[in-house]
């Protein structure tokens, strides 16, 4: 659609491209999983009418989520409706480092992303009323989110500062479509910062009470990528600098200057971090069905030749970590939270022993 718009124009050599393509992948055993969004938006919609900014976009996308399920339908069974939107309204709209490079802050990211979790549900219940009894296929979307640890697991603000870290992540686009609004803290804090900044209401906008229950729910599937975590501590910044994403969540990130160093200054290897993240989403959104759909790390060194063992060393160490069973985490539990609460039990009680003792002696 090169214009963004059904009506107006459908290039059909786009729609044999990738039906040769569905059809060469199923002819060698590989099941298609297709993305209708990663961050490629048609410039004229853009131009015309402010691309994710403009509500508009919702009707124009769902006409291109149908016209896939009707061309692809009958031979794809899996379907992400957006790849990573949190980079599409974050770096899109709030810092400007990808396409189209707005920097709107504290203001586009939360417009975009409210646009996108509304159109993402609209899709799905596209796909529900039309397709799904025929074409028994499956819609979810696919979020990015890295960990966030406390620095210091004794420090009560530091532990809500990485909760507060994930839920501006992962929250932001999960918690509406797994139960059926935005994340409290997100809602608190952003709220708090508007009326300080002397807004009349939240920069973060807000769901209608139809709104959250079209929403909720809308997920056969959690697409999900993870690459690395960062040790999060509480800081409070002024809202009188002005709006901005980043200083609503009153954290900093930090990383552990032991950890494998990429070569990508966002990039550290962090295995643990992933089944924290997936034991948070297991808990948090009732142990959906995901796919890890990105996972890796770039090569720090340049080789004439292969030289891969740095990759090797970090797919097996995350990979390892998806893939330990729930005795080992029960152990990790006995190990990490057990043992020290029986100890220390056990000194309080020697302590009362000794004390009575003492007692009785005099």
């Amino acid at each position: 659609m090169p214009t963004g718009i059904k009506k107006e124009q459908v290039n059909e050599k786009g729609i044999k491209f990738y039906n040769d393509t569905i059809n060469s992948l199923l002819e060698n055993k590989i099941i298609p999983i297709v993305t209708l969004y990663h961050w490629d938006l048609p410039q004229v919609l853009q131009e015309k009418y402010g691309g994710w900014q403009n509500i508009s976009m919702i009707s124009y996308f769902n006409d291109y989520a149908n016209l896939c399920f009707e061309k692809f339908g009958d031979r794809v069974k899996y379907w992400i409706t957006f790849n990573n939107p949190w980079a599409v309204a974050e770096e899109g709209y709030e810092t400007g480092e990808h396409a189209p490079g707005l920097k709107l802050s504290g203001i586009g990211a939360y417009k975009a992303a409210h646009h996108i979790i509304k159109t993402h549900a609209k899709v799905w219940h596209s796909y529900n009323k039309t397709w799904r009894s025929k074409q028994q296929g499956m819609v979810g979307i696919s979020l990015t989110s890295a960990w966030g640890e406390p620095v210091d697991l004794t420090s009560q603000k530091d532990i809500e500062a990485a909760e507060r870290y994930v839920q501006f992540y992962l929250g932001w686009f999960a918690n509406p479509i797994y139960s059926g609004d935005y994340p409290e803290v997100m809602k608190n804090y952003v709220g708090r910062k508007s009326a300080q900044q002397g807004l009349g209401m939240s920069r973060l906008p807000t769901f209608s009470v139809q709104e959250k229950s079209y929403i909720k729910g809308t997920s056969d599937f959690l697409g999900l990528s993870h690459f690395t975590t960062r040790y999060i501590i509480q800081k409070n910044y002024s809202a009188l600098k002005g709006p901005s994403y980043h200083t609503d969540r009153d954290l900093v990130e930090l990383v552990d200057p032991k950890w494998p160093d990429p070569g990508s200054k966002w990039l550290y290897s962090v295995p643990w971090g992933f089944r924290r993240l997936l034991n948070f989403i297991k808990t948090q959104y009732g142990n959906p069905l995901i796919y890890v759909t990105e996972n890796g790390v770039s090569e720090k060194l340049q080789c004439i030749q292969l030289c891969d063992e740095w990759r090797i060393e970090y797919l097996k160490g995350y990979i390892n970590e998806l893939l330990k069973d729930p005795l080992t985490t029960h152990m990790e539990m006995v190990t990490e939270i057990v043992v020290p609460t029986v100890f220390t039990l056990c000194i309080l009680i020697s302590a009362i022993l000794l004390m009575f003792l003492l007692r009785k002696h005099n």
